[in-house]
């Protein structure tokens, strides 16, 4: 299933991205990625930030959602993310289990550098995901079972 574009909403989402994007933080990789997120109504944007000591750098999807947290914003509609690759780019794995804890169906949108965009559910990106039931928590926005 690949999800319809939402018009004026999705082209928000990509634009705040792409705007992201430019503020990515890459000198080692060249890289550059940009994401929003739309939670609540808001959207919260992240960039990549690179390291000397390369495994300490984060991916633009994290930083986008844990401002999306840190501002109390707990249910992820969208995420939209842009990168320098001239092709689109879905979220690397650990970014999508990252995401799947605030919701497995939010919409990825990903267009790269040459205008292309595509759609995904982030279910359909990470299959069988591990998530809060599997350590018998409530998903987010669910109620406790009694």
């Amino acid at each position: 299933m690949t999800p319809e574009a939402s018009g004026d909403a999705e082209d928000d989402l990509v634009a705040r991205a792409r705007a992201a994007r430019s503020r990515a933080y890459a000198p080692y990789s060249h890289f550059s990625v940009g994401a929003a997120i739309r939670a609540a109504g808001d959207v919260f944007v992240g960039a990549n930030v690179e390291n000397a000591s390369y495994g300490l750098g984060i991916c633009a999807e994290r930083v986008a959602a844990a401002t999306a947290v840190a501002s109390g914003c707990l249910a992820i509609d969208a995420v939209a993310v842009v990168s320098s690759a001239v092709d689109p780019t879905p979220p690397c794995g650990a970014c999508r289990q990252f995401l799947y804890e605030f919701n497995p169906e939010m919409l990825v949108v990903s267009e790269g550098a040459g205008g292309e965009r595509r759609r995904w559910r982030l279910s359909e990106l990470l299959v069988d995901g591990f998530g809060p039931a599997d350590l018998h928590q409530p998903r987010i926005g669910e109620e406790e079972e009694s």
